[in-house]
């Protein structure tokens, strides 16, 4: 019987210049696929969002008539407007008190979803998710009923109470109100959905860890829960702050900006200008000024999550 040695296979320096290049073209070649891919979603974006954004750039640098070159005339017009810094205030309050209630009772009905026996989970879900579902114009349209001045459904459930009647949408404090209410009722199913699924991933051996140490559910929800949903509660919140910050269909049917022009938020006093009005240019610098105070909310949240990723 012959022993044959074992003699490893040495691989020359040339073999692995072969290896590195097949590798680098096979990643260029997945690249140059995933490309292809997502090209069309890359057009959609260039057609419907960056062109937009662009040409409303452009639009914001003419007169009136948009004949003639302005520069930062119409801003400068509007910083001279107290109308203008109403609605920034009116804005900034309607996006950061909505957002934060929002914030918290999604986070309240997601614990409660997800304590919820498993059968019944499904069921639980698709009811809370239903203001979210259903389009805002719609169910914006049974809010004006229930806040209607004459036939309210509210003011006659008061009534019972000796409460009332409420102005809900004729006086300015409970305008506002009602506003961020309906926005409320409509978002807080968003907030729910993303801290339910961001529940899901949190193991339970931690929670485990925490009981035996003696935590009580205070203690486990702000050491354990919050810590680990800290990414998700601040993309969420930024993405949520963006779509109220540019909310329109709630306020334009419930109030129209009114009364006097005390609900009026960015989207809904643009149109007002811009097509009521027939100044196209003011209303796109109206709508333009939205992007600075989201680029600094976005730049604190952002920076907060990365900062989070180095620590861990």
């Amino acid at each position: 019987m012959v022993d044959v040695a074992f003699q490893p296979t040495r691989v020359g320096p040339a073999g692995i210049v072969r290896k590195r290049s097949g590798l680098r073209n096979a990643m260029r070649r997945k690249s140059t696929v995933a490309f292809l891919m997502a090209l069309p979603l890359i057009l959609l974006i260039s057609i419907f969002v960056i062109y937009p954004a662009l040409y409303s750039i452009h639009l914001a640098t003419l007169n009136k008539a948009m004949t003639k070159f302005v520069g930062f005339g119409n801003f400068e017009f509007l910083f001279k407007r107290e109308t203008f810094w109403m609605v920034v205030k009116q804005s900034c309050l309607f996006a950061i008190t909505a957002v934060i209630f929002k914030a918290l009772i999604g986070f309240i009905v997601a614990n409660f979803a997800h304590n919820v026996p498993a059968k019944k989970q499904r069921k639980w879900r698709g009811m809370l998710l239903v203001p979210w579902v259903i389009p805002p114009a719609m169910s914006t349209l049974a809010w004006l009923w229930l806040f209607d001045p004459s036939y309210s459904a509210f003011n006659y459930s008061l009534s019972f109470l000796g409460i009332g009647p409420i102005p809900w949408l004729g006086e300015a404090g409970w305008a506002r109100f009602s506003v961020i209410l309906v926005n409320i009722w409509y978002g807080a199913p968003f907030f729910m959905i993303m801290y339910l699924a961001s529940l899901k991933s949190v193991p339970e051996q931690l929670y485990e860890a925490a009981a035996i140490d003696g935590a009580n559910w205070w203690q486990r929800t702000w050491y354990v829960t919050l810590p680990m949903m800290r990414n998700i509660i601040a993309i969420t919140t930024l993405f949520s702050l963006i779509v109220t910050f540019a909310n329109f269909d709630i306020t334009r049917i419930l109030t129209s900006g009114g009364p006097l022009d005390r609900t009026h938020l960015f989207a809904t006093w643009a149109f007002k200008v811009g097509i009521e009005g027939s100044d196209i240019p003011l209303g796109a610098s109206v709508s333009l000024f939205m992007a600075p105070i989201l680029a600094i909310a976005a730049v604190f949240i952002l920076r907060d999550i990365s900062k989070r990723g180095n620590e861990a």
